[in-house]
């Protein structure tokens, strides 16, 4: 322990203060006080400071900081040779925001409540949609089936009389027996949600086909209206077909239209094609009820929207 530090120690203990009490008050590290008073002073950053740092002790211990540099000069050089070096380093001061980054900022909040915002309208229009497709004033304008209809006739000359007659190419239709009548379905009206067909002629066991293609559906059929005995009523799987016979008025009900085909005869029903439910009531004609279509051409396909009565598809051979 070196002379200076003894002294300095000595100060400090008969005023009662310990190292950190002087660190308190001076803001000297604890190590270079310890530093000074063993006489170590390899340990400081420099003369300069080992000057400065006895300057403050000496006036935290009470002791004349000019008289005790003067008496220990060979201890603390006078030559101030060392870079200046912060004692205690000093704390960082604040990022500050520049003007820039304050703008970044403020347009990266914009973009984001723009985002949020243009959300909140494509799901409200997706349900408005989803919406427009389920009212019940919606008519699907398509035609009932794809039917093609048959090549005009065609003029021939009879060998015998001289005279021309027509002749009908025949039609990939399925061709019923000689006696019966081509296969009609009529759509009639809609009631509610409910698109009602009439399907001639009478006194004919008609066949509807239900197939299940591309997914899984729910599939309902009921006797006579949608309140009728239940035929059906569940999830059919994908390739399934149901068959029913059309001797009584029948009710189905299909929960992705896109991915069933309702068929009678052979004659596709247009049940919109759309991944919603569709539901249909399929009416036989009752023997000697005027049927709107029986003086439509064989394979004529019009607009079942256009009005109720219209025949919307044929199937067979007059």
């Amino acid at each position: 322990m070196s002379d200076l530090g003894a002294l300095l120690r000595q100060a400090r203990e008969e005023r009662g203060l310990t190292l950190e009490d002087v660190q308190e008050q001076t803001k000297i590290r604890k190590r270079y006080l310890e530093a000074i008073e063993d006489g170590d002073h390899s340990v400081l950053p420099g003369t300069f400071y080992l000057r400065a740092f006895v300057k403050n002790y000496c006036d935290a211990v009470g002791l004349d900081a000019d008289e005790v540099l003067r008496l220990y000069q060979h201890e603390v050089p006078t030559t101030v040779t060392d870079q200046i070096v912060e004692a205690v380093p000093a704390r960082q001061p604040k990022r500050v925001r520049t003007r820039s980054s304050e703008r970044i900022s403020k347009l990266g909040f914009n973009i984001m409540m723009w985002s949020f915002l243009i959300l909140i309208v494509v799901v409200v229009w997706v349900y408005f949609v989803n919406q427009k497709s389920d009212d019940p004033k919606e008519i699907d304008n398509t035609n009932i089936t794809d039917q093609a209809s048959p090549a005009p006739p065609t003029q021939s000359t009879d060998s015998a009389t001289g005279g021309t007659g027509s002749t009908t190419t025949p039609t990939a239709t399925p061709t019923p027996t000689p006696s019966q009548d081509p296969t009609t379905v009529t759509f009639s009206s809609k009631i509610g949600k409910v698109d009602h067909y009439d399907v001639a002629p009478a006194g004919v066991v008609h066949k509807v086909e239900i197939t299940t293609s591309g997914g899984k559906s729910w599939t309902e059929v009921r006797q006579g209206s949608q309140d009728g005995k239940a035929l059906i009523s569940k999830v059919t799987e994908d390739g399934s077909v149901l068959s029913y016979d059309l001797d009584q008025p029948l009710y189905i009900n299909v929960g992705r239209a896109d991915l069933s085909v309702i068929t009678v005869d052979g004659v596709q029903i247009n049940d919109g094609d759309r991944a919603g439910s569709k539901k249909i009531q399929l009416n036989p004609v009752a023997s000697g009820q005027t049927d709107g279509s029986a003086t439509q051409n064989m394979g004529e396909t019009t607009n079942p929207d256009t009005s109720a009565g219209d025949t919307v598809g044929t199937t067979g051979n007059q």
